[in-house]
């Protein structure tokens, strides 16, 4: 039996792969682990993201782990702030001696006879090594860090300024007294338009079509008070439980009584920007609303830049790019000296690693999502996904509480191994997300399926998971468990009838 180097291994040292450490410490004790950093910080996306502004577009109390509060002033909070969390949070908990950085995983591979995986990783000089774990925790996340999504536009050479994009931001821009076209209408673009207009000569968001746009206030005044009146855990908990009913009542009344969302959303829009604005065009989507994210501004900065004359929207297809600017189908022209291309991501299922059973190569398109953390006939194999209509780490702490209780129950089983069973792939199954968006349609082939019926169905529901992931029995009639004792010990009975 080749050596175990390690219970649990985790890859990943951003939000989700700093929360699964802790709670493996708090709930599975008795496990070692190791985490595998293919960067050489912790943060995630939050040390990898760099670009003005940069910021959650989620309030902190549901962002943040369920087990450390977040005390600072302003709940929608900026990249450093949130960076500085998930680092305090590995050292509170003794986190980062236990992580490898520069560590990028290449493959790995599930031995039946040793009964754990064989995780080949690559070091920053090239260098190969094979790590043998027991359990496969995957926490990178659900995007490419190597590059964003960027489409090619026609005429680029001819652009005499500079392109670039926010997932690779220059550390010396100088966009002082710039002309900058921010081209996109996601959470990045929102977020740059007002961060750059105060230096910039002017900024214009460029987008094809809107996106719905909701301000809040970047300071959750009843949090601050309750922290002055009550301990920081009991004020955190009741803000945070407020926070998931609200955007639970939020995305069901929306999908329920979308015209009047839209309505309501809308309107808001026409309060911020007044009669004169051309609402319409630049803030009412052809779709519905949450069949795409909704963009979060913090007390209105978006509607703000755009007021005071410093920033505009232009809703328009693109041409082509010319020596000065953009020119769009519509015949008008955008000057530019800085193009932004905050265009998108690239979404990587795993953080592409080659998966395998026994050498035999596993297409994770072709694989069921279990509970919304395990894969069909993946044994000892579990996936991080966060919401897509709520905060990410909500579903980060419930897949590691319950990746903590199936550990603990194969060690009261005597189990090597346990998987999701599915002994026949249903005939109609639905996309891994039911989302418009198109960072998620261009990639959704190579994502798992889901069915229509538990527990073989993802649930976008806190509630629901909150349920079927900390109190619903484990053993459910898929989950099944390897346990070498109870094989050995059937042995001599099978000869003895043979």
């Amino acid at each position: 039996m080749t050596k175990i180097d390690t219970d649990v291994l985790i890859i990943g040292a951003g939000l989700s792969g700093i929360g699964a450490a802790v709670h493996l410490q708090k709930l599975s004790p008795g496990k070692t682990y190791r985490i595998y950093e293919a960067r050489d910080a912790i943060g995630g996306t939050w040390d990898l993201f760099r670009y003005p502004g940069i910021r959650s577009d989620s309030d902190m109390h549901t962002l943040g782990f369920d087990f450390k509060p977040w005390t600072e002033a302003k709940a929608i909070a900026d990249g450093p702030s949130i960076r500085k969390y998930v680092n305090d949070t590995a050292d509170e908990y003794g986190v980062r001696r236990h992580i490898s950085f520069n560590t990028k995983i290449v493959s790995a591979d599930w031995s039946g006879k040793d009964q754990a995986w064989h995780v080949v990783s690559e070091g920053k000089d090239g260098a190969r090594q094979t790590t043998v774990a027991r359990f496969l925790f995957m926490c990178g996340g659900y995007y490419r860090y190597d590059q964003g999504y960027r489409p090619e536009f026609p005429g680029e050479a001819a652009f005499k300024g500079q392109i670039l994009h926010p997932q690779h931001w220059p550390e010396d821009l100088d966009y002082t007294g710039k002309r900058v076209v921010v081209i996109g209408s996601g959470a990045t673009a929102m977020t740059l338009v007002p961060a750059m207009a105060d230096k910039a000569a002017h900024v214009t968001m460029l987008q094809r079509s809107p996106t719905y746009v909701v301000s809040r206030p970047a300071v959750d005044k009843m949090a601050n008070f309750l922290r002055t009146v009550m301990p920081e855990k009991w004020a955190y908990t009741l803000i945070r439980w407020r926070n998931v009913l609200f955007q639970q009542f939020f995305f069901r009344q929306t999908r329920k009584n979308p015209d009047k969302a839209r309505e309501r959303l809308v309107g808001m829009v026409r309060e911020e920007l007044g009669p004169d604005y051309d609402v319409d065009k630049h803030f009412n989507p052809a779709y519905n609303p949450w069949e795409q994210r909704l963009c979060l501004v913090p007390d209105s900065d978006l509607f703000n830049a755009l007021k005071s004359g410093k920033a505009d929207v232009e809703t328009d297809h693109i041409e082509r790019f010319t020596e000065t600017g953009i020119a769009l189908k519509s015949g008008k022209t955008l000057d530019a000296d800085i193009i932004v291309t905050a265009t998108g991501l690239n979404l990587i299922f795993m953080n592409g690693v080659e998966v395998s059973l026994d050498g035999a190569k596993v297409d994770p398109g072709k694989l069921l999502n279990y509970k919304g953390v395990m894969l069909s006939n993946m044994p000892n194999l579990a996936v991080t996904f966060g919401y897509t209509n709520a905060s990410w780490t909500l579903k980060a702490d419930l897949t590691s509480e319950y990746v903590c209780r199936l550990l603990n129950l194969m060690d009261e089983k005597g189990a090597t191994s346990a998987m999701p069973y599915l002994a026949h792939y249903p005939n109609e199954t639905e996309p891994f997300v039911d989302f418009s968006s198109g960072y998620f349609q261009r990639v959704m082939d190579q994502f798992p399926r889901q069915h229509t019926e538990a527990p073989w169905k993802l649930h976008q529901n806190y509630f629901a998971d909150r349920k079927n992931l900390r109190e619903l029995p484990i053993e459910d009639g898929v989950m099944t468990f390897s346990v070498p004792a109870a094989a050995d010990a059937a042995k001599p009975a099978l000869q003895a009838a043979e």
